[in-house]
C-alpha cells in the first residue's frame, strides 16, 4: 500500500517508515512554528509536510548545495545533554545529519531543500546567492594562502 508520505527508495533499508513518519512530522511542525513567529499567519503543517517531503525525495540523499551524500541513520540521534556535555566533537559527528533547509525566509510560499547540518549551520539565514557569494569569498582567500 502506498503511503502520502511514502519513503522514499533511497531511504528503504536505512530508516523505517514510522522513523521517517516521525521525523518529517516533527520537523514539520518545528518549521511551522518558526515561521509563525516570523509573522507567516498561513503556515500550516500539512503544507509543511509536503514540501519537507517533496524536498528529501528531490535530494536523493545528497546535500543540495556541496552534493555530499547525507548520513540518514543519524536522524533523531542527536542529544542536547550529550553536545552540552561534549561540545565541538559531539556536534563533529553530526556535520552530515540531514537537515531543512528554508529556501525563503520562512514568510512567503513554502520551499525547502535537504542539506547537511554543517552547511545549514554555515548558510544561517543567507539566501542561496549571498551564501554562493560568501563561499566564492572563502574559497579565494584560501586559494591566495596556498
Amino acid at each position: 500500500m502506498m503511503r502520502k508520505y511514502q519513503i522514499p527508495k533511497f531511504l528503504e533499508d536505512t530508516v523505517t517508515q514510522a522513523h521517517y513518519d516521525r521525523w518529517l512530522h516533527r520537523k514539520a511542525v518545528a518549521h511551522v512554528n518558526r515561521d509563525r513567529n516570523r509573522g507567516n499567519k498561513t503556515a500550516i503543517n500539512e503544507e509543511y509536510k509536503i514540501a519537507i517531503h517533496k524536498a528529501v525525495s528531490d535530494s536523493e540523499g545528497k546535500d543540495a548545495y556541496t552534493g555530499e551524500e547525507l548520513n540518514w541513520t543519524l536522524l533523531s540521534k542527536y542529544d542536547n545533554k550529550a553536545s552540552k556535555k561534549h561540545g565541538r566533537n559531539y556536534k563533529k559527528q553530526f556535520a552530515l545529519l540531514p537537515s531543512v533547509d528554508h529556501v525563503g525566509d520562512g514568510t512567503g510560499p513554502v520551499d525547502f531543500k535537504i542539506c547537511a547540518w554543517r552547511t545549514n549551520d554555515a548558510k544561517s539565514d543567507l539566501p542561496y546567492k549571498e551564501f554562493v557569494e560568501l563561499c566564492t569569498k572563502i574559497v579565494k582567500v584560501a586559494n591566495n594562502r596556498r
